[in-house]
């Protein structure tokens, strides 16, 4: 029987409120885009924040940064997202936040496609790294492009002797990124043309894997579909333990963030169900 323990909740960060300006925003691959943003307030972030979380409220289309920043706080809801923040530099007063190019198909993507320096955005964060375990025998990270940028920071922020697989499924070869992670870190990059259909790639690479003997910790995320599959495997099949697997949807086909996220909830309690019956006839 799986350890349906809880995992312990890390030491939340310094939260901060504030405006973002842009420094400068490039196109990391074709598919990505990476903004730098400053901000005074920047300074009281830990340097150990990337991997977290953190919510960005968007101006309106249009709509001008002094505008933006005039009516900010004042009771008018702008529209938010969430994302991770990629590279934290207090001492610059900087973050990163990398953002998946697909058009206009998005509030948050349109943004990012036209971001220049000047512009600005709410920021409300961060939240706490999603892979904290320092001491596991095996690693396990899966990510699509959504959740490429927690992934990467994740990996970056294990220790030099950490061992494990990563598998990353990206749009095209040309996005491929140099990751900073252990040499023990075995990454596997699948390449999948067109992330509005379904795609079973990574389900088909972890489940064949052949997984040690000790403590694995995961780090997973990405289409909920994806996710789900492989969230019932580790913990039912494959009997880890509660505390140490991430295993999160990020978004899913066909559906805006805010449609999802009322969803999600009763996926994974779905889900919890179905990792009950799968553990319990083992």
């Amino acid at each position: 029987m799986p350890n349906d323990q809880s995992p312990p909740k890390p030491v939340q960060a310094r939260r901060l409120n504030c405006l973002l300006t842009v420094r400068q925003a490039v196109r990391l691959t074709p598919n990505m885009i990476r903004v730098t943003f400053t901000s005074p307030e920047l300074a009281e972030l830990s340097p150990d924040c990337a991997g977290g979380h953190c919510k960005i409220m968007l101006p309106d289309p249009g709509q001008s940064a002094e505008e933006f920043s005039n009516g900010y706080g004042d009771g008018k809801k702008p529209v938010t997202r969430t994302y991770t923040i990629r590279h934290a530099r207090p001492e610059a007063c900087e973050l990163d936040i990398d953002f998946v190019a697909h058009g206009d198909e998005g509030p948050a993507s349109a943004w990012a496609e036209y971001a220049k320096p000047g512009d600005v955005l709410g920021f409300a964060g961060p939240g706490s790294p999603k892979l904290t375990a320092q001491d596991a025998d095996f690693y396990l990270i899966a990510a699509d492009m959504s959740a490429l940028p927690v992934a990467a920071a994740s990996l970056e922020a294990l220790p030099k002797e950490a061992r494990g697989v990563a598998i990353f499924e990206i749009t095209t070869e040309a996005d491929r990124q140099i990751i900073d992670a252990p040499e023990g870190i075995d990454q596997h990059w699948l390449i999948h043309r067109n992330p509005h259909q379904s795609s079973n790639a990574q389900v088909a690479r972890i489940e064949g894997l052949d997984f040690p003997k000790g403590r694995i910790c995961t780090m997973i995320a990405g289409e909920t579909g994806v996710v789900r599959s492989l969230r019932v495997f580790l913990r039912g099949e494959k009997a880890l333990s509660r505390r140490d697997v991430y295993a999160s949807g990020y978004w899913r086909i066909g559906l805006a963030e805010d449609a999802h996220q009322k969803v999600k909830r009763e996926e994974t309690e779905a889900d919890e169900a179905a990792i009950a019956r799968t553990s319990g006839e083992r």
